[in-house]
C-alpha cells in the first residue's frame, strides 16, 4: 500500500496514477476534500479519509507521496522519516512512469509567466505538450490518462524539496530572493539549496538556463559543480550571456547557427523582468529546435498570466492593476519598477519573514499612498510609516479598494502588489485577485 497525503490537484492525480499501476493507494487529508476530488477518487475506487490522518495505517505504507503544502516538521512526516519510509513528491512519482522531455522552471519570481510562455511556444510549434506543476493539471493525472511528449512544469521550492531521482531535461532558474523563510527555519541558504535542486541529476546532455546577474545564483555557481550545459542570460553581452539586450533588441543565440532577435517594444510582456522571462523561454525553445518565426509569434502575442501585473480597469482615469501573485517583496519590486505613473500601493497579508527594505527606494520614488490590507499590519507600520507618505489602514478588500480609489488622483495607478501570502483574509492569491477585480468593477 502507498499513501497520498493531501487530496488536492496533485494528490488526487497521484492517487489515480497509483491505482493505474496497481499500487493500492490510500488518500488521507487533514482538511476537507473538495467534492470534485472526492468524485474522482470514488470513480476510481480509491479509499480516502478527510479531517484526520490514520497514523497507524499510514505508517505501514511502502512509501508516501506528500502534498507540497505539508512541511517536513509535521509530526507524521517526522515519524515516517524516522522509520525510514520514503516520502516523495507527486512530480517525482509521476516522472517514474513517463519518458517525456521535462522542461522545468523555478525561481522566486516570474516562474508562472515563464512556464506559461514556454508552454505557449511549444503548443504553437505543434508539439504534444502538457502543462503541470504549480499550474495546469496534475502531472501524475496527465501521465495516467494523456501522456505527452513534453511537459512544461512550474516547480516551487516545496515541490523540489521532495524530488530525488527526478531529472530536468531543461532546467530554468530565474532568480532567488528571500521567500518562504518561515518554511526554511528563517535560513536563506536552506531556501537557496531547495531552488538549486532543479539541477540535480543533470548531465552535459541536459540544459541549465539561468539569470547570470542574480548575485545569489552567481555565488552558488561558484561553489557547485553543475554538470549540465550552461545557458546564462542577462542584460549585457558579457558574463558569457547567450541572451542579452543590445540597444533596443533582445538577442538570443544558443549556438553559432541559431540567432534570434526581436525589438523589446514588440514583446507582449513589458518591463525588464519580463524581458528576462522572454529570454529564458526563447533559449528553451531554441534548444528544442523550434523555428524562429514560431518563437516570434508567441513573444508578440502572449496574453500574460492572470493576477500578475494584470490590467483590470480604468475608473475616472485611475488605472487598477492586479498583481495579487506578488506574494513576496521581490515580486512587488518588479511591479513597482514597471510603474510609469504616480501609484497607490495596496500591500499586506500573511508575513513570511519579509524584509521590506528591498522596495524602499521604489516606494519613495513612485508611491504617494500606502494602503495596508491585513489582519496584522504592525510590521508594515513599523517599516513604512516613517517615510512620510499617506498611510491608510484596512482589514478587508472592499475597504482597501475604496480607500485606494479615494486617495488616487486622475492619471494615477492603484496597484495591488501585496508582498505577502493571502491566507489571513483569503483562501489563495487567486481568491484575493478575483475579489480585488470584483471590487474594482463595483466602483
Amino acid at each position: 500500500m502507498i499513501t497520498i497525503l493531501g487530496a488536492g490537484e496533485s494528490g488526487t492525480g497521484a492517487a489515480i496514477l497509483a491505482k493505474e499501476k496497481n499500487l493500492n493507494p490510500f488518500v488521507s487529508d487533514m482538511g476537507s476534500i473538495k467534492p470534485m476530488y472526492k468524485a474522482l477518487l470514488d470513480q476510481h475506487q480509491i479509499p480516502w479519509e478527510e479531517g484526520q490522518h490514520s497514523a497507524e495505517k499510514i505508517l505501514k505504507s511502502d512509501f508516501v507521496i506528500k502534498s507540497p503544502g505539508i512541511p517536513e516538521t509535521a509530526p507524521l512526516i517526522k515519524q515516517l522519516r524516522e522509520q525510514g519510509t520514503s516520502v516523495i513528491s507527486e512530480i517525482e512519482f509521476a516522472a517514474r512512469y513517463t519518458h517525456a522531455k521535462m522542461i522545468c522552471i523555478t525561481g522566486s519570481n516570474g516562474k508562472t509567466t515563464t512556464t506559461s510562455l514556454v508552454y505557449d511556444i511549444l503548443r504553437r510549434a505543434g508539439l504534444n505538450v502538457g502543462l503541470a506543476g504549480n499550474i495546469g493539471s496534475s502531472l501524475a493525472l496527465q501521465v495516467a490518462h494523456e501522456e505527452h511528449d513534453y511537459y512544461v512544469i512550474e516547480l516551487s521550492s516545496f515541490q523540489l524539496d521532495n524530488m530525488y531521482d527526478f531529472k530536468a531535461d531543461i532546467a530554468i532558474l530565474l532568480n532567488i530572493t528571500p521567500d518562504h523563510l518561515d518554511r526554511y527555519d528563517y535560513i536563506f541558504q536552506n531556501y537557496v539549496n531547495a531552488k538549486f535542486r532543479i539541477t540535480q541529476n543533470q548531465s552535459p546532455s541536459e540544459a541549465f538556463i539561468y539569470w547570470s546577474e542574480d548575485p545569489v545564483i552567481d555565488a552558488e555557481l561558484r561553489k557547485l559543480d553543475i554538470k549540465a550545459t550552461l545557458y546564462p542570460f542577462g542584460q549585457n553581452k558579457d558574463n558569457h550571456n547567450i541572451a542579452y539586450v543590445d540597444e533596443d533588441q533582445m538577442i538570443v543565440a544558443t549556438e553559432a547557427t541559431r540567432f534570434f532577435s526581436i525589438p523589446t517594444n514588440e514583446l507582449a510582456l513589458h518591463g525588464r523582468h519580463n524581458t528576462y522571462n522572454s529570454m529564458a523561454a526563447t533559449i528553451a525553445a531554441q534548444i528544442l529546435h523550434i523555428k524562429n518565426d514560431v518563437i516570434r509569434e508567441a513573444l508578440q502575442n502572449f496574453k500574460g498570466v492572470e493576477h500578475r501585473l494584470e490590467y483590470v480597469a480604468t475608473v475616472r482615469n485611475v488605472r487598477f492593476i492586479n498583481d495579487s501573485k506578488a506574494t513576496n517583496v521581490n515580486s512587488c519590486w518588479y511591479a513597482l519598477e514597471s510603474m510609469t505613473t504616480p501609484t497607490v500601493l495596496i500591500l499586506g497579508g500573511q508575513d513570511k519573514g519579509n524584509d521590506y527594505s528591498e522596495i524602499d527606494q521604489l516606494v519613495r520614488e513612485k508611491v504617494h499612498t500606502l494602503v495596508y490590507m491585513g489582519l496584522h499590519n504592525e510590521k508594515l507600520h513599523e517599516h513604512f510609516d516613517s517615510m512620510g507618505l499617506q498611510v491608510i489602514d484596512t482589514n478587508n478588500i472592499a475597504d482597501a479598494v475604496y480607500q485606494a480609489y479615494q486617495a488616487a488622483h486622475e492619471g494615477d495607478t492603484v496597484l495591488l502588489s501585496p508582498c505577502c501570502a493571502s491566507f489571513d483574509l483569503f483562501t489563495s492569491y487567486e481568491d484575493r485577485g478575483q475579489q480585488f477585480k470584483q471590487q474594482v468593477r463595483n466602483l
